[in-house]
Order: C-alpha cells, then sequence, then structure tokens
C-alpha cells in the first residue's frame, strides 16, 4: 500500500457513496466500498474474492462448530488506541442487533457465541458446522468498542455521521461527507499494511453517467467508475485517457413477489385480480420466455452484460454448469398465459434501479417492451437504489429488477440471504421480501450451511441453483460488465475487480505527478 511521497489528492468520479457512515448499516456494494476507506475488515476478499487475511492474520477451526481467529498485533485506530479481540466482539454485536434497508447481519448470522480467548485471540461459536465463515467476514466491519458504547440503533448513524464514532484501522481516516454529493477521506499514516500512496482521497458522487464521463474529459476527476457502455469504445480511441474492463459477478434479475396479495398488479381495466398472477408457475414461465437475454446483453448493455442461467457466475463455488440459457419464445408465453387464465394479460408495475449498476435503467426499459409483446401492459418505473431498495423492504413492490453480487464467491452467500423461508429464528432469509418458500430448498439450503466436505456442499449448492432456478421467483437475465476510465497522465488503474469495488489503493499515481 506504500506509494509515491508526493501524491496529493485522488479524486473520483463514482455512481454512488456511502448512505451513512456506520459501516453496519447497510450491505449495499457502495457503501461497503467506501468505507473499506476508513474501517478494515476481519478477512480481506482478493481481487478475484479469494479469502485473504485481513485484520485477522490467520484462521482455524477448533471444532466443527468453533472458528479460532488470530488478530493482527500493532493495530491501531485513528484515535492512537489498540485494536483488540473486544472490538471484533463488539462489532460482531452491533451487526447483530443493527438493521436497514440490506442489514449487514447476514454476515454474522452463524455466529452464536464470541469468546475472548486473549487481545489478539478470538473464538467463533457457530450454530452449527459453518464452512464459509472467513467468507462472510469479508463484510465484518470492526468499529472501535469504546467509540461505539452506549450507542443505539436510533443514535448511531448521527454518532458516526458527525465524525465522533467514526473510529476505524483503515488507511484513512474520516474527513467529511455530504449524502449524495461527496466522501472525503485522510491518510492515516500508522495504517497497519503501511502508509497509502494518496495524502488524500475524494469519492465525488456523479450518478449522471454522461456528467461523469465529462468531469473525466474536463480534469475535474483523476478517474470514473462504471463507465457507460456507449462511451467505452469512444473514450478507448481517447490518447489522454486509458479504460479497463472486467467481469463482474454482478447479475441483474427479476424477482416476482409470492404473497397472496400484491400491490401492483391489477386487470387491464385496474379492477382488483381474484389472486397474484405472480404465484402461477404458468405466469412466471410466461415471464421467463419473453425475455431475450441477449439482446439484454448486447443491446440494452450495449455489449457490457452476458447472458445467464442462474443467478450465480462462473468461477463462483456451487456455479452449475448444467443450467442452460433459455430461449426466447413469445408464442408459447400468450399460450402459457391464456392457460393461467390471463389470456389478456394484466396490468403490472415494472419497478427497477436506474443508477446503482452499468445499464440497469436500459434493461428495465427494454424489459418493459419485451413483457409488452406477450400482452402484458408495463407501467416502467425506474427509481434511484436508495428509494426503491426501502421501498422493498417495506412490501411495497410487487418485483424488482435489480443487480446482485455473490461477493464472498461461494453460492450459498446468494441461496441462503434470498432462497430460504424468510426465518428469523434461524437467521436465513433475510433478503427473501417476496415470500418464496420451497420446503425442499430451505432443506437443502441448511444441508450445505453446516456441509464441511466441499464437493458434497458444492453439489448440494448445485442442486439448490437447478431447483431455485426452475421456480423461476427471481429471473436471472445478465451479468454486468464493468469499465473504468482514467486521466493517463494522473494515474494507473492495478486491477479491475470483479466485485467492481474500487479503492484508493489499487490506483497509483502516475510518476512525477
Amino acid at each position: 500500500m506504500a506509494g509515491t511521497a508526493g501524491a496529493q489528492t485522488l479524486t473520483m468520479g463514482v455512481i454512488a457513496g456511502p448512505e451513512s457512515i456506520d459501516p453496519h448499516f447497510t450491505a449495499t456494494g457502495t457503501h461497503s466500498e467506501s468505507l473499506k476507506h476508513v474501517f478494515d475488515t476481519l478477512t480481506h476478499s482478493g481481487d478475484r474474492l479469494q479469502v485473504e487475511p485481513g485484520l485477522a492474520e490467520s484462521w482455524r477451526t477448533v471444532n466443527p462448530t468453533t472458528w479460532e481467529f488470530r488478530l493482527r498485533r500493532g493495530v491501531k485506530f485513528h484515535d492512537g488506541s489498540d485494536m483488540t479481540a473486544e472490538d471484533v466482539a463488539a462489532s460482531i454485536r452491533r451487526m447483530q442487533t443493527l438493521s436497514g434497508p440490506n442489514p449487514t447481519r447476514i454476515y454474522v448470522r452463524r455466529v452464536q457465541e464470541v469468546r475472548i480467548v486473549d487481545p489478539h485471540t478470538i473464538q467463533i461459536v457457530t450454530d452449527g458446522p459453518a464452512p464459509t465463515l472467513p467468507n462472510d467476514f469479508i463484510r465484518l466491519f470492526v468499529t472501535s468498542a469504546r467509540a461505539t458504547a452506549g450507542l443505539t440503533p436510533e443514535n448511531s448513524n448521527e454518532a458516526f455521521n458527525s465524525g465522533r464514532a467514526a473510529i476505524g484501522t483503515g488507511p484513512y481516516r474520516f474527513g467529511s461527507w455530504t449524502p449524495r454529493e461527496q466522501f472525503t477521506v485522510e491518510r492515516f499514516d500508522a495504517h497497519w499494511n503501511g502508509r497509502p500512496a494518496w495524502a488524500r482521497h475524494v469519492r465525488r458522487e456523479i450518478a449522471n453517467p454522461a456528467a461523469r464521463v465529462a468531469q473525466l474529459r474536463t480534469g475535474q476527476v483523476d478517474m470514473i467508475v462504471r463507465v457507460p457502455a456507449a462511451d467505452v469504445a469512444t473514450l478507448e480511441r481517447d490518447r489522454t485517457l486509458s479504460v479497463t474492463k472486467a467481469e463482474t459477478v454482478y447479475v441483474f434479475n427479476l424477482a416476482l413477489d409470492q404473497r397472496e396479495s400484491t400491490p401492483q398488479v391489477t386487470a387491464r381495466d385496474g379492477s382488483r385480480l381474484a389472486a397474484n398472477p405472480y404465484r402461477d408457475a404458468r405466469v412466471r414461465e410466461a415471464i421467463d420466455l419473453a425475455i431475450d437475454r441477449r439482446a439484454l446483453a448486447e443491446v440494452a448493455m450495449e455489449g457490457l452484460g452476458t447472458p445467464v442461467s442462474q443467478m450465480v457466475t462462473p468461477g463462483i463455488f456451487g456455479f452449475n454448469p448444467a443450467l442452460t440459457i433459455p430461449t426466447p419464445n413469445v408464442q408459447r408465453a400468450r399460450q402459457l398465459l391464456g392457460e393461467a387464465g390471463y389470456p389478456n394479460g394484466f396490468r403490472m408495475v415494472l419497478n427497477f434501479t436506474n443508477n446503482r449498476l452499468p445499464g440497469d435503467a436500459g434493461v428495465g426499459a427494454a424489459m418493459t417492451q419485451m413483457l409488452a409483446r406477450i400482452g402484458l401492459e408495463v407501467q416502467a418505473a425506474g427509481q434511484p437504489a436508495a428509494v426503491i431498495f426501502p421501498a422493498r423492504a417495506r412490501g411495497e413492490l410487487s418485483n424488482i429488477m435489480a443487480g446482485w453480487g455473490t461477493l464472498t464467491g461461494e453460492a450459498n452467500y446468494y441461496y441462503a440471504a434470498n432462497s430460504h423461508s424468510n426465518n428469523a429464528q434461524l437467521r436465513l432469509g433475510a433478503f427473501n421480501w417476496n415470500g418464496y418458500a420451497n420446503p425442499e430448498v430451505d432443506r437443502l439450503i441448511r444441508a450445505a450451511n453446516v456441509e464441511l466436505d466441499e464437493r458434497r456442499r458444492e453439489q448440494l449448492l448445485q442442486e439448490i441453483g437447478a431447483k431455485v432456478t426452475a421456480d423461476r421467483v427471481v429471473i436471472p437475465l445478465a451479468a454486468v460488465g464493468s469499465a473504468w476510465a482514467m486521466r493517463r497522465d494522473r494515474v494507473t488503474l492495478r486491477v479491475g475487480r470483479s466485485d467492481e469495488e474500487t479503492y484508493a489503493w489499487d490506483v497509483t499515481p502516475v510518476s512525477g505527478r
């Protein structure tokens, strides 16, 4: 992490920033990505999502239900205090009790008990064998036990946003934050992994893609993330700029409400339907067959997408190579709607994010047209992620098209949170907002949760993937590609990560700057 002594400020144009300065507030990717500059995690995720040491320098299983993590010595918080096992334990307790639009408690859902062996050793007792606990802990942000003492869910955000509790061990100190505008951090010279290259890092929120490109061209920012697909070729031809591209683990998908009554679906004349049509497997299949995934990837995503057959991408542990990409069939889709009792279709709202991942607005608009071809009357409702996710959590939506990234590199991260029936007691199904419940899928997920044999666990995950895909409650669409662009005379990017996260320490100042 050590870098050029003369490097000063790195200014980056990003699509979104933190939603609070509390790292435990939400699991949203842009939130986590921003706050990793201030707060370290227990384990780290490598360039291709491999688990690497973080604040924990090593770990081992003591017995089938106990993991032991050895912490780095000499790690300092930004206030000069030592980081110890008590801070890790306090962070886990916070994550288990806080709630938000996308709760981070999914990363500690297996934790039953925390035992402090000594200041640099901690044991985690789980609710059964937990083979992927180190994977989950890539999002276990460690906050200061002293700085967070006495905080409640009601006053936590204020304490962090003011800077009072924003005491981390990361390579940068919290500087300032203007929501929806700018997040600034300052170099922490005493970081355990070396002095960062940049004295200051500014993450400027520029949600509009054209505006991000414009600010790059005029030199107002050093680099931008998530370059619009339509601009990639043009920027590549610009000799003052360089472009890096990468495939990512994010998958666009359409999730359909399975509750008995759903708020955004009616008959064509606006009258109430006798039942929620999404609960009928024939309707879900019709919607699936209406979607041309290759058109979404090549046209709506302008070549920065890849059609997919399932919710995890190749390279993720548990990917099922036997699943195939469906072929669109409008005629069969119309026939299925007729068989389900909707020969004239019905009226629906199609909700989709329009600022979270590259191409999401285009995919939502294209799907509106595709669904109209099978006789559905569709109202497009693209909204910012900050609006749509809380609405989903409140039960106000009948569907949502958005992206999901299996960021831990292991498929049960997705299935346990989204495909298991929502069960607070078991701490499973935390993101299952639509009421999906398949007892056989639940059984398989619980089995995969505790299976220590990697080959058997992979088989279980592949079986889960086949069943979940066949149920079509969540319809996988296309994997998201991403591109970064930067001023050639100012910076270079070491790597384009498959989780799209972009950190100051992966950006190098050009020599002589």
